[in-house]
């Protein structure tokens, strides 16, 4: 089967408008040119796409399936566009990056900066998502390269090893807990938590490490950045559980404690995810190899 972009973008037109007219108007074409189009892509599928009421058109399972694929093609070829334009200003290479915010955080700027200090004519889309997102954006192609945490499902990617990670607790100045410098999950549970954004993988490992000692645990806020987590434990909202290196910068300013936890799940694995490896373009492939060589020479 051969699709038109323009045909496609208009019928995402009609399908976003839910009336030819109105499509009409924002492509600035005539009602007749729209529906000529949308007739062609149903003589293509073979079965209707739309489905003609009084008051303007709603999509059959055949439209909605294939809006689904005409914007995934829109925005491709419009990433595209910026991409070789990017080139013609003189770049020499793109890479999108999605990485969940313990990353980012901890491990991604120092390597990034080294790598953009190698190859000054690269642009590096890098992106925070939960751990989910970056895997659905790896096997999808809206990023070349992901960042999570080995507790993450990556079924049909190919995964290498990165930092690993420690979770501890933090709790305000003067907290029952300040004076102990480890405890058990099971004791931290019996106080009231800031939690983390509830589809991050921190999240589900909150939940995980709640059940396993068989307490239901209170979250009394939950923010959606490690910065506003740390916060609101030093206004004594609550402790957290985060990475080491996350706590770290507060505590070594006065602002909150940091406490050991006695877990063995306490240290997390971090993983590099790709679709495959040998599909990536040149620079990607670069910047894959040079992230695995960084956790390596930077392993405790």
């Amino acid at each position: 089967m051969r699709y038109d972009l323009t045909s496609l973008k208009l019928f995402v037109a009609v399908a976003e408008c839910g009336n030819l007219t109105r499509a009409a108007e924002r492509e600035h074409l005539a009602v007749s040119a729209i529906s000529k189009r949308i007739a062609e892509l149903e003589d293509i599928v073979r079965t209707p796409l739309l489905q003609r009421q009084p008051r303007g058109v709603t999509l059959t399972p055949a439209g909605q399936s294939l809006l689904h694929h005409a914007r995934q093609m829109l925005q491709l070829m419009q990433r595209m566009d910026v991409e070789l334009g990017e080139y013609a200003a003189g770049v020499k290479g793109h890479v999108r990056l999605y990485a969940v915010a313990s990353a980012l955080t901890q491990f991604l700027p120092e390597e990034l900066e080294s790598f953009l200090g190698r190859y000054p004519l690269v642009n590096i889309a890098l992106e925070e998502h939960t751990g989910k997102a970056v895997v659905l954006g790896v096997a999808s192609g809206a990023a070349e390269i992901g960042v999570i945490a080995s507790q993450t499902p990556a079924a049909g990617l190919a995964t290498f090893p990165y930092h690993a990670d420690r979770l501890v607790i933090g709790v305000p100045n003067g907290h029952p807990l300040a004076r102990r410098k480890a405890i058990t999950f099971s004791e931290a549970a019996q106080h009231a938590f800031v939690g983390p954004h509830a589809e991050s993988s921190l999240s589900a490992l909150l939940a995980d490490a709640a059940r396993s000692v068989g307490v239901t645990l209170q979250q009394r806020v939950q923010a959606s950045s490690f910065d506003a987590m740390c916060r609101l434990v030093e206004t004594r909202l609550g402790i957290t559980m985060l990475p080491e290196g996350v706590l770290e910068p507060h505590a070594a300013a006065g602002r909150l404690v940091v406490v050991s936890l006695k877990e063995p799940w306490a240290v997390r694995q971090m993983q590099l995810i790709v679709r495959d490896p040998e599909q990536l373009s040149p620079i990607a492939r670069t910047l894959l190899d040079h992230l695995r060589q960084s956790a390596t020479q930077n392993a405790p």
